[in-house]
């Protein structure tokens, strides 16, 4: 038999012997591994959740076009209660600074023009939604700048704006509550808010983002809103589309300073506007969660820490239970190197066993958020793979001292323990 099948044998023999032992001593093993599993655990159920909430902004809150991006009084991101009353202070953005920048933005092939009204109630007949839902008064180019796209019927148009006409576009999820699947919305008149419109177009689906439904509205001309609700109810939104993607940045700063100039913000002053962008709101979600990730990472790390002594005193503590048995394989031709490798492996088998079930069980609690949001599931597998690595790496360091104390274990004084 060649040397390397002696060792892969030798290596099989104590791989069975260290299963066996974790099998004998069922508690004890259990309560040594969940240490580790518990670290893992909060490792991986918050990586994964950070993971489903970036792919939510990723693939739902893309509710900008290409090249676009996005001008209102409050940042996406707010760190506490300080900001919020900073940023409340702030002055709205007017429809006046609004249409400045549409003017005067050279470097823009689209400027949107939006204001939005929440938690309304739209009745078609004898159906009723809920009372969340919002409606938007639009101009022409917000169509575009939203990337919303008609499913059926037709979008708004510039006569619809400059006449203030009583039409709205419909999101899917509206058009699911209030019509049956047998009647097409299109031509047909409801009433939002108090006020009745008649359905023009209806909008293709986009789902939902961070738990936020993007169809549950209607989009309405600008004018006709403002006829409604008054143009100092709410601040201005404002989306810019670049020419190209080269000039996105020169877009921002030029359409800045037309905002800064409007609103006469001193030299050297801060913005008193947040402007954000798709790649932007994915920049700032992963700044916002460094030091959540930062801090469970120190939290785990002390737990595999503590897990890891753990697993060094029950190793001891086996080592002295089976000193006899070293002896016997001593006395029968066991190598130091035989016992200190099946030692080796039980301290490595164990921290294992307890990172897989963490890791199992990450991913499921992590997952529970994206269920909640109703995005599709996330594995991390490169924290997955850093979870086990980490955890056969607390296994071998601290499974170093107990398999050589019972690798020097002399045979002779070791068949003699009682």
């Amino acid at each position: 038999m060649s040397r390397i099948s002696l060792e892969l044998a030798g290596l099989r023999e104590a791989l069975q012997m260290a299963l066996s032992a974790i099998r004998t001593s069922k508690l004890r093993s259990l309560l040594t591994l969940l240490g580790i599993a518990v670290g893992v655990f909060s490792i991986i159920s918050v990586m994964t959740a950070v993971g489903v909430l970036k792919n939510s902004i990723e693939e739902g809150m893309t509710s900008l076009g290409a090249n676009t991006f996005q001008i209102q009084k409050y940042p996406v991101f707010q760190t506490g209660p300080e900001d919020r009353r900073r940023f409340r202070n702030r002055k709205d953005i007017t429809l006046e600074q609004a249409m400045e920048v549409r003017e005067k933005a050279t470097l823009a092939e689209a400027v949107g023009i939006e204001i939005w009204e929440f938690g309304k109630t739209m009745v078609w007949r004898g159906a009723k939604t809920n009372p969340n839902i919002s409606i938007v008064g639009e101009n022409v180019d917000g169509v575009t700048t939203n990337d919303w796209l008609v499913e059926s019927g037709r979008p708004l148009s510039n006569t619809d704006v400059e006449m203030a006409r009583p039409v709205i576009v419909l999101g899917r999820a509206v058009v699911d509550k209030l019509f049956p699947p047998s009647i097409n919305p299109v031509g047909e008149t409801i009433r939002a808010d108090g006020k009745v419109y008649q359905v023009i177009g209806v909008f293709a689906k986009k789902g939902s983002a961070l738990g936020g439904n993007q169809d549950n509205f209607g989009a309405v001309p600008i004018t006709t809103y403002l006829e409604k609700y008054g143009k100092n109810r709410h601040s201005v939104n404002i989306m810019v589309k670049a020419l190209n993607r080269d000039v996105v940045d020169d877009a921002i700063e030029q359409v800045r300073s037309i905002l800064r100039a409007a609103r006469k913000v001193p030299p050297g002053a801060e913005d008193d506007f947040a402007y954000f962008s798709n790649d932007s709101l994915i920049k700032q979600f992963s700044d916002f969660t460094l030091y959540l990730r930062m801090g469970v990472l120190l939290v785990s790390s002390i737990a595999l820490l503590a897990a890891g002594v753990g697993i060094m005193n029950i190793m001891l503590v086996s080592v002295t239970e089976r000193t006899r048995e070293i002896g016997i394989r001593k006395a029968i031709g066991a190598q130091r190197s035989d016992i200190l490798t099946q030692f080796m492996i039980e301290a490595i088998l164990l921290s294992e066993i307890g990172g897989f079930v963490g890791v199992v069980l990450g991913i499921l609690g992590g997952n529970v958020v994206g269920l909640l949001l109703e995005v599709p599931a996330v594995i991390p597998w490169d924290w997955a793979a850093i979870g086990l690595v980490t955890c056969s790496i607390v296994g071998f360091v601290f499974g170093v001292y107990p398999a050589w104390k019972a690798a020097m274990l002399d045979p002779i004084e070791a068949l003699r323990y009682e």
